[in-house]
């Protein structure tokens, strides 16, 4: 039986946004609730989960199936369907309920809510709630992108040796010391980079214009899939790393404010040698 997909009309995609904010603005509670009193244990070798993660999860899922019985939910955390939704597949929201864990663990305020909502393979809603700071970025596709009731733009740097980027590494580096020959490279030409340690908050950056670019080589779907649009509806450009259209499901991405894009597709496809 063929999925029915809604009409993505101005109304329509405003319910959406409005759900995904208010889903985040919950889960936010529940994880200053949890900050004092969560369990942490490794889902790998320093790969993070708190019972926190599983209670913001839950917020979100519960709260966004009651209003949208009919959408599909993937999230990162276990009790989630995993995978890449079919063509037919109903609405899809995408959830990272804490991206920046163990930055969460140390009560460092650099953590995040991720939701983004997927609809017939395109992603049309992006919200990254920072709890720390109160901030809300928000996109709906065709409609901009902001933070609180601002509206973003990506930078206007030029030339790599202005540039700040960002970059995330995997938790565990071993099998992927290429990520740290990355950086020393990437050091030498830019101005400056950062690691935050939240994919999510680096890519809200670049459409805010507070980072020029941002790269890495292992992302999740979860990680990527609010923000992505953040950055594109922010007039900036989202590729994986070889310049091919950029494909979620996939790990690496590059991130950029437009103008950066060629300079740096251009230093990857030259490699550490260059």
């Amino acid at each position: 039986m063929k999925t029915v997909r809604p009409m993505l009309d101005d109304q329509l995609l405003g319910t959406y946004l409005d759900a995904a904010k208010e889903a985040a603005r919950r889960a936010a509670t529940v994880l200053e609730e949890w900050r004092l009193k969560f369990q942490v244990r490794e889902k790998a070798r320093f790969d993070l989960v708190t019972d926190a993660d599983f209670a913001s999860q839950k917020t979100i899922h519960d709260y966004l199936m009651r209003r949208f019985a009919g959408h599909a939910f993937l999230g990162e955390e276990e009790g989630s369907a995993k995978g890449r939704p079919g063509p037919e597949a109903p609405p899809t929201w995408i959830v990272d309920p804490i991206d920046g864990t163990t930055n969460y663990v140390h009560d460092c305020p650099l953590y995040c809510i991720s939701i983004g909502l997927q609809v017939a393979s395109k992603f049309v809603i992006g919200v990254v709630l920072d709890p720390s700071r109160n901030e809300m970025f928000a996109a709906a596709l065709g409609q901009g992108a902001f933070v609180n009731d601002r509206r973003l733009r990506t930078s206007s740097t030029t030339r790599l040796e202005e540039a700040l980027m960002a970059t995330g590494f995997p938790p565990d580096l071993r099998g992927h010391e290429e990520n740290l020959e990355w950086w020393r490279l990437l050091s030498l030409k830019a101005r400056s980079l950062r690691r935050t340690g939240s994919t999510a908050l680096n890519m809200a950056y670049v459409a805010a214009g507070r980072f020029d670019a941002y790269w890495a080589f292992d992302n999740h779907v979860w990680d990527v899939a609010a923000a992505m649009l953040l950055i594109t509806e922010a007039g900036g450009i989202v590729t994986n790393i070889d310049g091919s259209p950029y494909d979620p499901f996939t790990p690496d991405a590059l991130a950029s404010n437009g103008p950066l894009h060629p300079v740096l597709l251009d230093i990857f496809r030259k490699g550490h040698g260059t």
